[in-house]
């Protein structure tokens, strides 16, 4: 692995102390549902809304694959807070990559000045595939934003959120910033999912809400290598499960007293069947690790080649970015879950302890791996290893529309 850059020693010398204190209470946290606002003010705070703004307007100028290696690390100390950032990474993202503009020199500087974005796409209930119950409305005073989201990571922590909705008049389908802090804008901590349950994945509802006319977009000018992001950051969370997990099996192992009288040894730590199981710990951790840096110089290219969208050489790094996203999350959703459970092969019965919290490893892995399930992606990069079949760069949920058409007529 290349050494690694000035800035990005420069950024991890800064927010190693707060990772550090991060992890100290991650599980405390996590049992008593105390949501991470301090954790993440403190990080924002510390530059983290801005380190893929370039150098020159303010930020810190890290690269896709230098990106990956702090949230891997973050994602070490608490797996919740890489995914709560994930909206505001993306979007980061579609400023960087847009055309140069006031607004996009503005939502720059509100990056350096620590304004957060949350993610509000998703919707449950009877909407269709690839279409949104949300919508925008033209009105005489403005732009109005009207429904509810679901799946809204990170959203309850931050200033605005990024909405999918339909135009009301063309029905196109649009992006909108919306602000929180507004009457119109209720944020619900309900997320009740039984793994990453601090990233704020409730809901949200929009009542009239207001958003600023040149804060409304068309979907179709999203940058294309977003769905390849948007699972890398996952993959930085699964890796850094996965060194969270040789971390504590290692510290668990270690300070193990009691054995067994069919044991290998004395004491655990010189047992060497259950050394095997430490070192099948390791290595999956050390490949998740090298997964997520090869997908993250994959999507770098792909951002390299976003100013010359749609050209041969973009196309060609944009399929390569989401095949690569998906390889990846093919294997660690199948390993880190894995090891996730064969840390108890090696700890016994009092490893299941409450008061030591491992189980949340694989409730937070697997809820991650839930996202885009992967046996769909396997199909999909089976269908361009074999017959060369472009990927899609967007997925979607919903009702099927012949489902929907059988169920209203």
């Amino acid at each position: 692995m290349p050494a690694a850059s000035d800035r990005l020693e420069a950024v991890l010398e800064r927010l190693r102390p707060i990772f550090d204190t991060v992890a100290l209470d991650s599980y405390s946290r996590e049992r008593d549902h105390l949501l991470l606002r301090e954790q993440v003010t403190r990080l924002v705070d510390a530059g983290f809304a801005s380190l893929r703004v370039p150098v020159e307007r303010g930020g810190a100028g890290l690269s896709i694959p230098e990106l990956a290696r702090v949230l891997t690390e973050l994602a070490t100390a608490d797996s919740n807070l890489p995914q709560i950032f994930r909206g505001h990474i993306a979007f980061v993202e579609d400023r960087l990559t847009a055309s140069e503009s006031p607004e996009r020199d503005a939502w720059l500087d509100r990056f350096v000045d620590g304004e957060i974005v949350g993610n509000a796409w998703s919707e449950v209930g009877s909407a269709t595939v690839g279409t949104s119950q949300t919508t925008v409305t033209h009105t005489d005073d403005g732009y109005i934003v009207n429904g509810s989201k679901y799946y809204t990571t990170g959203s309850i922590y931050a200033d605005w959120t990024d909405v999918t909705a339909t135009d009301s008049e063309t029905g196109a389908p649009l992006t909108a910033l919306v602000r929180i802090d507004q009457p119109g804008v209720t944020v619900r901590d309900d997320w009740n999912g039984f793994g990453q349950q601090l990233t704020g994945t409730g809901t949200i509802i929009f009542e009239n809400a207001r958003v600023e006319p040149n804060e409304v977009r068309l979907f179709e000018s999203r940058f294309r290598y977003q769905t390849a992001l948007y699972q890398l950051v996952l993959l930085t969370v699964l890796a850094g499960v996965a060194s969270s997990i040789e971390a504590d099996a290692a510290t668990q192992i270690a300070s193990r007293k009691r054995t067994y009288s069919h044991a290998n040894a004395d004491l655990v730590r010189h047992d060497a069947q259950i050394l095997g199981v430490a070192g099948e710990i390791s290595a999956v951790a050390f490949t998740a690790d090298a997964t997520v840096q090869h997908v993250a110089e994959v999507v770098q290219r792909a951002f390299e080649t976003a100013s010359e969208r749609d050209s041969d050489e973009d196309r060609s790094a944009n399929v390569a970015a989401e095949i690569a996203s998906a390889q990846g999350q093919i294997v660690l959703s199948k390993l880190v879950p894995e090891v996730a459970t064969r840390v108890f092969d090696a700890l016994g019965a009092s490893g299941v302890s409450r008061d030591v919290g491992l189980d949340r490893h694989w409730r937070n892995a697997r809820t991650v791996v839930s996202h885009n399930p992967w046996i769909y992606k396997a199909r999909i990069v089976g269908d361009w290893s074999v017959n060369g079949t472009s990927p899609e760069y967007v997925w979607n949920i919903g009702i099927a529309k012949t489902e929907s058409a059988a169920a209203s007529g």
